[in-house]
């Protein structure tokens, strides 16, 4: 009779063991769910991307060869950026665009830029872009740089066929 009581207070400790246990873990989960959650609107809110410079996070679009169009800007880009020290000095160099040419737009405007149809426009913008910066800026940070002029012409066109901007011989006189 001891033996039968004793195996059914500990089957009784059990189950109360199993309802306690899950108790906690649906209450650590939501709670967790709202955390991540919270992050999540804090990031967007400060628009913070959570993946290291370089990893799959920041990747560029997978766009085959064959699909990519590359328009050279046909006149290298000069424009005048401010030194540390208070003066200024030109910084020159050319550019291009990748496009994915089978992107969505790319058919309605892609063609007018490797027309030609927008270089002043680009250039306008790339001029105003690069001169809020600093000589320093354009030597150590030309990848956030190039990021701005990118998200500025996708903004521009209201498409993301235009999926990276190219920058080559740059000099500083």
């Amino acid at each position: 009779m001891k033996k039968n009581l004793l195996t059914v207070l500990i089957l009784a400790l059990m189950i109360v063991n199993i309802v306690l246990t899950t108790v906690i873990m649906v209450s650590v989960i939501s709670a967790n769910k709202k955390t991540a959650d919270l992050v999540d609107n804090i990031a967007t809110a400060l628009n913070v991307q959570f993946a290291a410079p370089g990893s799959e996070g920041e990747a560029e679009p997978a766009v085959p060869l064959e699909d990519t169009v590359v328009y050279p800007l046909p006149e290298s880009m000069m424009i005048q950026v401010a030194t540390a020290d208070g003066g200024s000095v030109y910084f020159i160099f050319d550019m291009s665009l990748s496009m994915n040419s089978k992107g969505d737009g790319y058919k309605k405007l892609g063609e007018n830029f490797t027309s030609g149809g927008y270089d002043s426009v680009v250039g306008d913008l790339v001029n105003s872009i690069v001169g809020a910066h600093t000589e320093e800026d354009c030597r150590n940070d030309i990848d956030s740089i190039k990021q701005e002029i990118l998200q500025a012409i996708q903004d521009m066109t209201g498409y993301k066929f235009v999926y990276r901007i190219n920058i080559s011989n740059i000099k500083f006189s």
